[in-house]
């Protein structure tokens, strides 16, 4: 059993710790356990309680109403939800439940009929970078353990290679896109998915991996000449030094334009070397591949 603080709950759910807590004095369908030093914490049934809850509150249900409801019925209103981003919510919600039961048979047939019905493409950026985004601080604070975040990792890389694959345009850009990540950076998902979006709009790609040096990097480029080299960061290791980093692309990679988007780069307002661009957010990347 998972034991999950108010904090994850917060960052799970969306709802703040206070409004939590709120809920607990005031109704009855969530009751959390507590340590032998009275500190309180949640199993996994009050995480499912709070998700279902949360949604079904955000889309229209009064707390009062719901508190009266029996499990069976909430989930019956959930899964009656017509809403197209309620209908988004409820999955990305499943994918946590799952995982966290560690019931990966289920994750998988969720991520596959989703893709089924709507195609990689939208399953990544509806389902699957909504739902990293929601669990990415457990995975940073340790409150997801490694085996979770590696059967879920895995389970979501093989969706994106089968996607890389099978992707196909009668498109031709005349530009070469270099993709890797630096050394102590093993979390590829984000950079799979640029490369996916890179080759179904007929960019030519060079896909180097996770946790690669510099001067391995700086080798390629002399050779392949690529016109962008493109980074995404999600949790690098403790001791990465971003500033440094940055200094080593500018001494390696000489002018060639480097794109670097992720997590660090969101709170990060030091100046950058000029061959350098960041890209903060989903839509900026997306902005930047449609314009290669």
């Amino acid at each position: 059993m998972n034991a999950f603080t108010i904090k994850d709950l917060e960052n799970l759910s969306g709802i703040k710790a206070h409004t939590i807590r709120i809920w607990e004095q005031r109704y009855q369908f969530l009751k959390p356990h507590r340590t032998t030093t009275n500190i309180r914490y949640y199993s996994n049934d009050e995480l499912k309680t709070v998700l279902n809850i949360a949604l079904l509150n955000k889309f229209g249900f009064k707390i009062s109403h719901i508190d009266r409801m029996q499990p069976q019925e909430i989930r019956e209103k959930i899964l009656s939800m017509a809403d197209a981003r309620a209908i988004q919510e409820r999955i990305i919600n499943d994918l946590v439940q799952e995982m966290v039961c560690l019931e990966m048979e289920r994750f998988e047939d969720i991520l596959k009929n989703y893709i089924a019905a709507k195609g990689i493409e939208r399953t990544v950026t509806q389902i699957i970078f909504p739902f990293l985004e929601k669990i990415g601080i457990l995975w940073l604070t340790g409150h997801i353990s490694p085996a979770q975040e590696h059967l879920v990792t895995n389970i979501i890389r093989q969706k994106l290679i089968v996607g890389i694959e099978t992707a196909s345009t009668h498109l031709k850009i005349d530009k070469t896109v270099l993709l890797f990540l630096p050394e102590g950076e093993h979390h590829e998902l984000g950079l799979l998915y640029l490369y996916y979006l890179l080759k179904s709009r007929g960019a030519k790609t060079i896909y180097l991996g996770a946790n690669v040096p510099v001067k391995d990097v700086q080798h390629v480029i002399n050779i392949k000449k690529p016109d962008i080299v493109f980074v995404h960061l999600t949790a690098t290791a403790s001791n990465f030094n971003f500033e440094k980093f940055l200094q080593n692309v500018k001494l390696n990679f000489g002018d060639t334009k480097t794109i670097i988007s992720g997590q660090l780069t969101k709170n990060y307002r030091k100046p950058v070397p000029i061959s350098v661009e960041f890209k903060r957010s989903l839509p900026e990347v997306m902005e930047l591949i449609a314009s290669i």
